[in-house]
């Protein structure tokens, strides 16, 4: 997986559409090897994006869980405490 993207689920408050549109583009980058389309792949490329930010978006909206929802301060904090530990402070 992509290491820029990240979990979504189960935060409070719950993710984005924005967040959730910024994953996708982060995966469709991904697959298709492009950061940048060309005018010829533009349209099929914005398409992907929006299609798998929707089916994104319905996923969590139809998904359960009996965990408690994650704190996005605490998560943040966790991963700058992984980061000291893996790349030293700065």
């Amino acid at each position: 997986m992509c290491r820029n993207i990240r979990t979504l689920f189960n935060f409070d408050p719950p993710a984005t559409d924005e967040e959730i549109h910024a994953a996708a583009i982060q995966y469709i980058r991904k697959i298709t090897g492009y950061n940048k389309p060309s005018k010829t792949n533009e349209d099929a490329f914005n398409l992907a994006v929006n299609e798998v930010a929707r089916i994104t978006k319905n996923l969590f909206d139809t998904m359960e869980t009996s965990a408690d929802p994650r704190n996005r301060e605490v998560e943040a904090e966790r991963a700058r405490v992984r980061s000291a530990k893996r790349f030293g402070t700065s």
